[in-house]
């Protein structure tokens, strides 16, 4: 799954190998700092990042440089200015990535430095203090969560659990979730239904949001809860028509055609789930521990709001994924690696970190870490109560190598609104999804070798 040894890379060949570019996540990556010893020195060096806007700020990259001593330039991430920066020998030292989606893209077109030595070393970052969902930015030329480590995490959520607004529930006269045991997706769907609120037409008060970090990543998760795969055994196709797919694929376009929450039929005009929360207008939204970063800073929200585990489907399994892992991996042919893997450990293990885990954003991917997540507060601790009991359920849902995340959420887009509108079957539309993104597996297939 590799390309032949000492073939060059040349910009047309990672052009195609590309296809529709990198998925991208919405987390971001900030924090303040404090100084840590390394066993690494970085002393005076330059490591230029490629990131978002919001990946790495001008405090945190003045704070790297007071740290330990690094200068950070930071590169707005645009995966057409990656690929021409690796094709002409000069990439970033440091690039963002969505662990579940991009770490066996990359890897298996063989452009990722294998960080297990670096890890081997080093003292900020053990691999007896990585938590689990490190093992989404590893890959072993053919399965996602075995073989080298390629990447790190900076925080996580497990992405299928919901948070919900007590006052909504109070109003319409729904009963709580259980705090650390499921309810099963029908019902979630039937709570949705029951907390939506329409005047004049339009919907004032969404039921529930459900769409994932990722379309593709969530049925993909869908599938497995529902006790099948997505994909083939070899990742190279996809078949929404297997009894496993075929239901999460049916509960999907069930929910977009009960109207009640954001899908690619009915958009939230504040494009993601966190305003609209906030705003007291959606009564559950399946954001993850994440989302707690946002509550946190609300006084007058977060006493009213709960985090409840990952739904089921009836008779099949109870996982608890993560479908992001966001963080950060290293060119194989980037030129400070020493100094970017100094980065790395400040970024990953050290002040930032530390400050992560201490603002809510995510759990720590370091598990010594976990004693700094907010738990002052009754309600934090309610929160950090039914998370701590759902990590027990995290797995590794592996994705494909042969396609990008944005590529199949395309692809995903253009086929299932009429399904959602009512115009096409399930059937029809399991049927349409495999034809279209089997294609785009074949091509991708065919480029990696």
């Amino acid at each position: 799954m590799h390309p032949r040894a000492g073939a060059s890379l040349s910009r047309r060949r990672f052009l195609a190998l590309s296809a529709a570019g990198a998925a991208t996540g919405a987390a971001t990556l900030s924090g303040c700092a404090m100084q840590v010893s390394s066993g690494v020195s970085g002393g005076g060096e330059t490591v230029t990042v490629m990131a978002k806007p919001d990946d790495l700020s001008p405090e945190l990259v003045r704070q790297a440089q007071k740290d330990i001593g690094v200068k950070i330039v930071t590169v707005r991430y645009d995966i057409t200015k990656l690929i021409g920066m690796m094709t002409n020998g000069a990439p970033p030292d440091l690039v963002r990535g969505v662990g579940a989606t991009d770490a066996p893209y990359f890897a298996a077109r063989d452009v990722m430095e294998d960080l297990d030595p670096y890890f081997t070393r080093s003292s900020v970052l053990k691999l007896d203090d990585l938590d689990p969902v490190n093992d989404l930015w590893r890959f072993d030329g053919r399965t996602q969560g075995k073989g080298p480590r390629y990447g790190m995490a900076k925080d996580f959520s497990q992405d299928s659990m919901f948070w919900y607004n007590t006052a909504l529930y109070d109003q319409a006269g729904v009963d709580y979730p259980p705090e650390t045991e499921p309810v099963t997706f029908e019902e979630w769907l039937e709570n949705a239904e029951r907390l939506t609120r329409r005047k004049s037409g339009q919907t004032t008060v969404f039921g529930g949001s459900y769409n994932g970090v990722s379309t593709p990543n969530l049925l993909a998760s869908l599938a497995v809860a529902a006790g099948g795969s997505l994909f083939t055994d070899d990742f190279a196709r996809i078949d929404f028509t297997t009894p496993e797919a075929r239901k999460a694929l049916n509960w999907y376009i069930e929910y977009g055609r009960a109207r009640v929450g954001p899908s690619i039929v009915q958009p939230d005009p504040n494009t993601w789930d966190g305003p609209t929360f906030q705003a007291n207008r959606m009564a559950m939204s399946n954001s993850g521990y994440w989302l707690g970063g946002l509550i946190n800073s609300d006084k007058k929200l977060a006493p009213h709001a709960r985090l409840a585990p990952a739904p089921v489907f009836e008779g099949g399994r109870r996982i608890s994924p993560c479908q992001a892992g966001t963080g950060l991996w290293m060119p194989k042919k980037a030129k400070n690696k020493d100094a970017a893997w100094r980065v790395f450990e400040w970024f990953f293990g050290e002040g930032p970190a530390k400050a992560r885990a201490a603002g809510g954003w995510g759990i720590p991917t370091l598990k010594s870490l976990r004693p700094l997540m907010p738990a002052q507060e009754d309600y934090q601790k309610r929160v950090l109560k039914v998370q701590k009991a759902e990590l027990k359920h995290f797995s590794v849902i592996a994705y494909t190598p042969y396609a990008t995340a944005d590529s199949l959420y395309a692809l995903f887009n253009q086929e299932a609104p009429a399904a959602m509108n009512g115009h096409m079957s399930v059937d029809a539309l399991a049927g349409r999804l495999n034809s279209v993104m089997n294609e785009q597996l074949k091509r991708g297939k065919e480029q990696v070798g």
